[in-house]
């Protein structure tokens, strides 16, 4: 059973960084596109940013210059820097992964909570 666990999540002040990080694990062909969510209290997920199998990356304006995306397929993790964090950038921050084993199916973490606030 494939499994996505996320880590790095925690508190930081307006200005400061974090790093997320999302680890797969169990037994797979291939992991596709990779990509961060996020859900803050009371508003819908939203999708943060992307990246390709090939390593092209996407970014929602809000993140963009701001959050970069990455992944080491021999790891099997991805990874979300995040500098000058914003209060409104405060959610829980999910993982989810295109996984291929006997068929193609989109998988999630379980989240992690990034609160920014002084």
């Amino acid at each position: 059973q494939v499994q996505l666990v996320e880590s790095g999540g925690g508190l930081v002040q307006p200005g400061g960084s974090l790093r997320l990080s999302c680890t797969v694990s169990g037994h797979m062909f291939s992991i596709g596109e990779m990509r961060w969510y996020r859900q803050a209290p009371g508003k819908e997920r939203e999708l943060v940013a992307t990246i390709s199998s090939l390593g092209r990356t996407n970014y929602a304006d809000s993140v963009k210059v701001r959050f970069t995306i990455s992944r080491d397929d021999f790891k099997k993790m991805v990874y979300l820097q995040m500098n000058s964090l914003k209060p409104e950038d405060t959610a829980v921050y999910y993982c989810n992964a295109d996984i291929l084993e006997s068929r193609l199916s989109s998988q999630w973490g379980q989240g992690t909570q990034v609160t920014v606030s002084s």
